[in-house]
């Protein structure tokens, strides 16, 4: 499963963009504002630019796992080996200060938020879930448009 996540919106506070599974449109996000991080920029110049809790995640291409989240209580995608972050999940809220870093699943209805997120959340993340319960391999790549 390719999940695609194309930036369209970089604001100071947030950043907003689509979701697309394999191609198809599926949601908007909502980040944290990006800060110009790239995958592949040494680690050093990664976390003298980040904001801690207030930085959306480098653009690049990571693995995506099924785990157990504590601070949810519950299981949900975490993208791994994201340089300079940790914990990093895609799950429902409406505005940057629920991101964390984290990816949030709704609907761009409202400047620098989304909405409708658990709704959104509870028909995107079983295809995520069933895609790894498959064996399939998960990515999300994420760019700026």
């Amino acid at each position: 499963m390719n999940i695609t996540i194309t930036r369209t919106t970089l604001a100071s506070t947030y950043t907003i963009g689509r979701l697309s599974i394999n191609g198809i449109y599926m949601c908007d996000t909502l980040e944290d504002c990006d800060r110009h991080l790239a995958q592949h920029m040494p680690l050093a110049t990664l976390k003298t630019l980040k904001v801690r809790a207030h930085t959306a995640i480098p653009i690049g291409t990571y693995r995506v796992a099924w785990t157990y989240s504590p601070k949810f209580g519950t299981h949900l995608p975490e993208l791994l080996a994201v340089p300079a972050f940790s914990g990093i999940r895609i799950h429902s809220g409406n505005t940057a200060d629920d991101t964390q870093g984290c990816i949030i699943l709704g609907e761009n209805k409202a400047k620098g938020k989304v909405l409708n997120s658990r709704a959104t959340c509870a028909r995107v993340l079983p295809l995520i879930e069933k895609a790894i319960q498959n064996n399939e391999t998960v990515t999300v790549t994420i760019d700026n448009s």
